[in-house]
């Protein structure tokens, strides 16, 4: 599974970051948590508000900084 979140590497970027990864290890599960800070590749993927979160190329949160809860109601969505 691989995980991105997008965004400027503002406060709020940085904490979306921080809340996948301790909900990606507290499931347990094999799955990688990329940063994406390149507007391009933002702009590209249709993101219009960050922080954004895609779980397998596919955006499931944009806007705002998901809760832990939040985080592992979307990635046990795609297991």
């Amino acid at each position: 599974m691989k995980v991105e979140v997008f965004g400027s590497g503002c406060p709020r970027c940085k904490q979306t970051e921080k809340v996948m990864k301790m909900a990606v290890e507290e499931l347990g599960l094999n799955a990688v948590v990329e940063k994406v800070t390149d507007m391009m590749v933002i702009m590209e993927k249709g993101i219009v508000s960050t922080p954004a979160v895609a779980i397998d190329g596919e955006i499931v949160l944009s806007g705002k900084i998901p809760s832990l809860e939040e985080a592992k109601r979307l990635l046990n969505k795609r297991l």
